[in-house]
């Protein structure tokens, strides 16, 4: 034979073979199935034909029958029911004792410096009162640091001027720097008058 034949030959039995081991392949996967078809079958059969002993079809026929005869051990006649633990409750004061006091002295204020002071006792409505009170307003601001100019409505709170024992409105009142009284006046009075009474009188220039 030449070489020629011997190739086909060997190509023909490369087919057969390959044709033949599928053919083996597909027969043992159509047994298989079957197979264990009959298995399961033969184990459900087995499942389903056993029996329970008599003994024990008594013993499980319901949970109220197993719960029956379950042994029960009887309380004692005279067995007390366990006591209730009552909540702690911890006094509480109302308000804790206050610590010791301590008399806390006084602080003394620095020393002020004592200033003549220039008291003008009248009122928002009085017609002399109204024209002074502008100088006042300027002696106030001249002055600051040297002498104190205030002023006290009598209509308006009549016990404020009480104590200075007025008669007319308006009145002024000059005291130097221990607050004794040095000068007294009643009616209107100028500004050049005023510096002047401060310099003569408390010796504020």
């Amino acid at each position: 034979m030449n070489k020629g034949s011997i190739t086909n030959l060997i190509a023909i039995l490369a087919v057969v073979a390959v044709v033949a081991g599928a053919a083996w392949f597909k027969s043992q996967r159509a047994e298989a199935p079957a197979d264990e078809t009959t298995q399961s079958a033969e184990s459900a059969q087995v499942v389903t034909t056993a029996q329970p002993e008599p003994g024990d079809a008594a013993r499980s026929a319901t949970p109220e029958a197993v719960s029956a005869e379950a042994p029960t051990s009887p309380e004692p006649a005279n067995a007390e029911a366990p006591a209730i633990a009552e909540p702690v409750v911890e006094a509480v004061d109302a308000e804790p004792e206050p610590a010791a006091k301590t008399e806390d002295k006084p602080v003394e204020p620095a020393a002020v410096e004592k200033l003549p002071r220039l008291v003008d006792l009248g009122a928002d409505k009085c017609i002399p009162c109204k024209k002074l009170a502008p100088i006042l307003q300027e002696l106030r601001k001249e002055y600051q640091g040297k002498l104190r100019v205030d002023f006290i409505d009598v209509w308006k709170n009549p016990a404020a001027g009480k104590p200075y024992n007025i008669r007319l409105i308006p009145t002024q009142i000059l005291y130097d720097r221990d607050g004794k009284e040095v000068w007294r006046h009643e009616g209107f009075i100028s500004k050049k008058d005023l510096k002047a009474l401060f310099a003569e009188k408390v010796g504020v220039k």
